[in-house]
């Protein structure tokens, strides 16, 4: 990966330290990334924004993800009008791995979270296997529309439904850390509803909101914050072996709460 050089936020902003504090309460499963890992990941996630044209933008939330073999990690950074990166935290995370048919490797790219694909909520049923895909009831399915993926049961790419959600938290959870998704990006379950309740990619969903729009996919007592950003950003770090800060660990904290009563779509 070819990196460009960009400024990295050594000194937090007060905002960010405190919603970081907040990832440290509310996200059970996390990843203690040292210093030059978050320098690292600021300049991939700076020189695939630059790539993709969307380098200057207003401060907010960017979400990466490394779908490394070896890494399978999801990072939030905050993003600011002077260029640089924050970290606030990161966790473990599942992406595509090789499979049979219609098994998907997650697409590196910028990828925009809009209302264009609405977002909607697990009902937590299970499948013929006994799994829960999206995770418990309630949870929400963060959507990216249709984008052209590696296919891993022949050459080319095909159409991915790209999402970024929970999981079953009793069947998969566990194993996130490792490839074992059909393509679409796995996360703790803590991390989805930190993400929902602080309105981390909604920026789409904020400026629809402030033109009178009701939308009834996010939660009665979300919290969110004034820097709610609109890019997942997938990169591959290509490593050879696994570094000691991605080596997955039980949760550690509490477990999550239910959620506010809330109808689901799907």
């Amino acid at each position: 990966m070819v990196l460009l050089g960009t400024t990295f936020c050594a000194s937090a902003l007060d905002s960010g330290l405190e919603i970081a504090s907040l990832y440290e309460q509310e996200v059970d499963r996390r990843l203690d990334l040292p210093e030059a890992e978050r320098r690292f990941y600021a300049e991939a996630l700076a020189a695939e924004l630059q790539a993709s044209g969307r380098a200057d933008f207003v401060t907010q939330f960017v979400v990466v993800v490394d779908r490394s073999p070896r890494v399978q990690a999801v990072m939030i950074f905050l993003g600011s009008t002077q260029g640089g990166f924050e970290f606030i935290g990161a966790s473990p995370a599942s992406t595509g791995k090789p499979g049979g048919f219609e098994y998907f490797r997650t697409p590196t790219g910028v990828f925009d979270h809009t209302i264009d694909n609405p977002d909607f909520r697990a009902l937590g049923t299970k499948n013929e296997l006994g799994i829960r895909g999206y995770g418990v009831a309630g949870m929400r399915v963060f959507d990216f529309g249709w984008v052209p993926a590696p296919k891993t049961w022949a050459a080319g790419n095909a159409q991915l439904r790209l999402q970024l959600h929970a999981t079953d938290p009793v069947l998969l959870e566990p194993g996130l850390g490792v490839r074992r998704s059909k393509g679409c990006i796995r996360v703790p379950a803590t991390l989805d509803r930190f993400m929902d309740r602080h309105g981390v990619l909604d920026a789409d969903y904020e400026r629809a909101l402030l033109e009178g729009r009701h939308l009834w996919v996010l939660r009665p007592d979300r919290a969110p914050t004034p820097w709610s950003g609109r890019y997942l950003v997938v990169v591959d770090s290509g490593r050879d072996t696994r570094p000691d800060w991605a080596r997955t660990h039980p949760p550690t904290g509490p477990a999550p709460g239910p959620l506010p009563g809330q109808g689901s779509r799907r």
